[in-house]
């Protein structure tokens, strides 16, 4: 893995608006940016992030009916009791799930580090699936890439064979997300244009405009009833909505489905650590609750986590890192070194919610810069990756998205 200088292709900015990209540029500063760009191997991206990226969502599957079996993790998980029902139907039957991503740490010379799992409503999904492809072609063709380089992308495929999979041809699907907001439109019609592909109908209805039909089912602006709806918005939000109270008799499948909410919590991490604890790809992680006092050296832990802890202590004391369980583009999210704070968020958003501590494994840096790597989850797979990189310590929802290659062979 490495970061090299390429030349831009001269007209990139026009074929983004052309396409429809209008969020290459967010706030007065580039999000996309190809004057430099992350070059991998193929043993990299296959043994460091593909197989484990699967195997990891994989032990996420196996912690969701842990989870759901036990009171006092879904009240750390911060789920509303009225809802716990929701979620664990929505479990037992199976309800499908298309995809989510995996936030790695990873430098090329060890193994991939999970930070954490965006498995509801991840973003960036257009310029993974699609701009970043449409960049490699393009610098192939104009001869800046040799022939026979590859990208690490097979995600708009996926996307197409996974909702192929899932519905029968000619299902009609609904799509949402907040109106007036690029970037989610983005993904959202990622989303619509793979399920059109895969010979479904795919509507789009701005968030705002969903209303309730007389007999509780959900119609979009035109007054359409929804039974199958994909919605770009959380459900840690969503269940405390006042519209929560008619989902469970809305006859309306969500995308992705109720229980996908306890892997898109942070509250995840520690059970994962509890459960798979010594795992390559797992940092230590618990609840702060369990060992906040003993951390900063007042007390012991005064839960089960303490012989976990106790085999962790000295990692966690050198560096650590508090996030709230229902935090987002690492709003209320800091970074405690030898037990002083060397950087916060500056969005303090989500400070209220319970915090889980995470042992602190710093990104890599490249010219002043962090990477992280998104792998993205379709189905129960790996199929691709994209990369943000921000100076910060900490990303953000303004890091710069950045393309890859593989290296020829």
């Amino acid at each position: 893995m490495q970061k090299i200088t390429l030349p831009e292709r001269p007209n990139w900015r026009e074929y983004a608006e052309e396409v429809g990209f209008t969020f290459a540029d967010m706030h007065g500063a580039p999000y996309w940016s190809e004057g430099s760009v992350y070059e991998f191997s193929l043993e990299q991206i296959e043994a460091d992030l593909e197989d484990p990226a699967t195997e990891l969502h994989a032990m996420c599957r196996e912690a969701v009916p842990h989870i759901l079996a036990n009171e006092e993790l879904m009240e750390r998980f911060a789920i509303p009791r009225e809802h716990w029902d929701l979620v664990a139907n929505s479990w037992n039957r199976g309800e499908p799930e298309i995809y989510g991503r995996f936030d790695f740490a990873y430098d090329g010379t060890g193994p991939a580090k999970m930070l954490e799992y965006n498995a509801d409503t991840p973003t960036s999904l257009y310029e993974s699936a699609s701009f970043q492809w449409q960049w490699l072609e393009d610098q192939i063709a104009a001869g800046v890439l040799p022939e026979g380089s590859d990208q690490f992308n097979g995600i708009h495929e996926a996307l197409v064979a996974r909702f192929s999979e899932v519905f029968e041809s000619g299902t009609d699907l609904h799509f949402t997300a907040a109106g007036g907001n690029p970037e989610d439109y983005g993904t959202v019609e990622a989303m619509g244009w793979a399920a059109r592909e895969a010979d479904l109908g795919a509507h789009y209805c701005d968030l705002e405009k969903i209303a309730v039909s007389t007999d509780g089912q959900f119609l979009d602006d035109q007054d359409r009833v929804m039974g199958i709806l994909f919605k770009l918005y959380p459900w840690e939000n969503l269940l405390r909505d006042d519209y929560a109270q008619h989902i469970a008799g809305s006859q309306c499948l969500f995308l992705e489905p109720a229980w996908k909410t306890l892997l898109s919590n942070k509250a995840l991490l520690p059970v994962l650590w509890q459960m798979f604890e010594g795992h390559p790809n797992l940092l230590p992680a618990f609840f702060e609750q369990d060992i906040g006092e003993a951390l900063a050296g007042r007390g012991p832990v005064k839960s089960r986590a303490q012989e976990a802890f106790e085999r962790s202590k000295e990692g966690l004391q050198a560096g650590y890192v508090s996030k709230p369980i229902l935090s987002r583009e690492g709003a209320s999210v800091s970074i405690v070194q030898n037990g002083n704070l060397v950087e916060s968020s500056q969005n303090s958003d989500y400070s209220e919610h319970p915090k889980i501590i995470q042992a602190y494994h710093p990104l890599p840096q490249f010219d002043g810069y962090r990477p992280i790597i998104g792998a993205w989850i379709v189905g129960e797979s790996c199929a691709g990756i994209g990369i943000r990189e921000d100076q910060s310590r900490i990303t953000q929802d303004l890091s710069q998205f950045k393309p890859h290659f593989i290296t020829a062979t």
